[in-house]
């Protein structure tokens, strides 16, 4: 006997779901329709999802307020930081932006943060995900590659957001997307590839639309482990992305530029006024594209910023000033066994002088700190001690017992 709905008369063919009951049959459509009926009819009332409450704009921070909240956590940085809060604040005034019948519409100025790698890029974008009354989500360019290929698809970044906001679009499409990594899709030559790109050129070509704005087909599982599912479409018009990348060798792009124009002695003489350590601050578009991104993912990227080279201030502030600066985490993790623990001032500029020679960044410095206690770790609690102290000779002793031990493998 043929299954059919006993309400619109559709097959089990033509139906996704086909629940059975007693003496008949209903269609996930008719289910829907019913509960329809029932809602405008008030017999049921409507239930808002957590997700809708939970990302309400209420009080839109001013740009000032987001840069202040920034340098509770974050050392340095200013251009990048101000470029951040009024982009930010920015995307939270087109969201709320009334109909105008003059036909001015603001378009979304989307993002790209350039800078070493342990200049805070990331740590940026965390801490402004904790402010934000949108759906926030930090995604990995490098596991992404084109369409038909193993890997992840571009739509799988819209497929975490989605998680991000528990599944609710309308609050889904104001959402903000970090994409780090940016800098490892770069194609392989300055030339378009004569061979396929799989996973630069062709990612990068795949995320044009998503950036600019399109409605996007997204499968709420994920990528291909499931074609049988059915897609959300997701509009990114009002989806801001801010993307982050190191360009390792890019200041060598940057000085090549720079010396293109040097003809004469007056020019010779303008050479002199350049940072030579610090080039990132002379980047432009075109830098990007000699670096390996094509034109028109630059030109969706509008806001370029950059993020300066950490120098020893910078990283002796790390070291103790934030909210969450490393010292202040090794604290906490000693006094939960009971331990207070100490770093006298020497100690902490040794600390320093030896990040210096990484040229890591904020990594560097958090690997040395980690060197430096990871014998106090293991010892400090099985004993009975309630205070401990780094003094410099101990330091000094760690860090080259560590290195010995390496050069011993």
């Amino acid at each position: 006997m043929k299954k059919v709905c006993s309400f619109c008369g559709r097959s089990e063919g033509e139906v996704r779901l086909l629940i059975t009951g007693m003496t008949g049959y209903i269609c996930e459509s008719c289910v829907e329709q019913a509960h329809d009926i029932l809602t405008s009819s008030g017999f049921v009332k409507e239930t808002k999802t957590a997700a809708k409450s939970k990302f309400k704009i209420k009080k839109v921070p001013k740009p000032q307020e987001i840069k202040t909240h920034l340098d509770r956590y974050v050392i340095g940085q200013d251009e990048a930081k101000r470029f951040l809060s009024v982009a930010v604040y920015n995307h939270y005034k087109r969201l709320q932006q009334p109909e105008d019948k003059s036909g001015v519409e603001i378009e979304k100025s989307n993002i790209i943060m350039v800078g070493r790698t342990g200049t805070g890029k990331t740590l940026l974008a965390r801490t402004i995900a904790k402010l934000l009354d949108v759906p926030f989500t930090i995604v990995d360019a490098t596991v992404f590659t084109e369409a038909g290929y193993v890997g992840e698809d571009v739509e799988s970044i819209l497929s975490r957001l989605l998680q991000v906001a528990d599944f609710d679009q309308e609050a889904a499409e104001r959402g903000i997307v970090f994409i780090d990594e940016i800098d490892k899709i770069a194609r392989k030559g300055d030339n378009p590839s004569i061979t396929r790109d799989v996973s630069g050129e062709g990612v990068q070509q795949s995320m044009l639309k998503l950036l600019e704005g399109t409605v996007v087909n997204v499968p709420p599982k994920g990528g291909r482990k499931h074609p049988d599912q059915d897609y959300i479409h997701l509009d990114t018009r009002n989806i801001l992305f801010i993307c982050g990348g190191a360009f390792d060798g890019i200041e060598r792009k940057i000085a090549q530029r720079l010396n293109t124009h040097v003809v004469g002695y007056s020019s010779v003489q303008n050479v002199r006024h350049i940072d030579k350590e610090d080039m990132m601050k002379y980047i432009l578009p075109q830098d990007l594209k000699s670096f390996g991104l094509i034109p028109e993912l630059i030109g969706r990227l509008p806001v370029l910023t950059f993020l300066n080279p950490l120098d020893r201030e910078a990283l002796r502030k790390i070291l103790v000033e934030p909210k969450n600066s490393i010292v202040k985490q090794y604290e906490k993790l000693f006094k939960m066994d009971g331990i207070k623990l100490k770093f006298p001032e020497e100690t902490l500029d040794y600390l320093v002088d030896q990040a210096m020679e990484y040229k890591l960044g904020a990594r560097g410095l958090r690997s040395i700190v980690e060197s430096v206690m990871m014998d106090a770790m293991f010892e400090m609690p099985s004993q009975e001690a309630k205070t401990f102290t780094v003094t410099l000779d101990y330091a000094k002793k760690q860090l080259n017992k560590a290195h010995l031990q390496k050069l011993e493998n």
